[in-house]
């Protein structure tokens, strides 16, 4: 039980939360019980926008990177099982990963979620970067 002090127009009242359910609670407001019922507020569905990954123009590419959207040529790709927007990559190329390790943060209906490595490895190339807007099924990461 929880117990509340409240002052309304100079007016003291000592409010005690016996107990809450779904939409009602019972309380005791100066000894007096009351029920307090309040409706269930509606759920929104988020809605989940994807945009292409537009390439970012670089002065001069590096031999490692590849598209956003290609498959790797040969190594093994860690892709994201849903659209989303990259929070943070916790790898480097030349890093060696072990099976369940977090690689990259992907926030996708605003919740993190850990995007791990699914076998052990040594990263290869990292297919994204913070900010960047992925479909489900991307390659994030390459391991070889």
């Amino acid at each position: 039980m929880k117990e509340y002090k409240y002052k309304i127009n100079g007016n003291e009242y000592a409010v005690n939360i016996n107990e809450v359910c779904d939409t009602t609670a019972k309380v005791t407001v100066n000894g007096t019980e009351y029920t307090v019922e309040w409706e269930k507020p509606v759920e929104e569905k988020p809605v989940v926008k994807v945009q292409p990954v537009a390439a970012k123009p670089a002065a001069a590419p590096t031999p490692s990177a590849k598209p956003a959207a290609a498959a790797p040529a040969n190594g093994h790709g860690i892709k994201t099982p849903l659209p989303g927007v990259i929070i943070d990559v916790k790898v480097n190329i030349g890093d060696n990963v072990a099976k369940g390790q977090t690689v990259v943060v992907l926030e996708a209906m605003k919740m993190e979620n850990n995007i791990n490595a699914d076998r052990d490895g040594k990263v290869t190339a990292i297919q994204v970067a913070k900010g960047d807007t992925v479909a489900d099924g991307t390659v994030l990461v390459v391991l070889e």
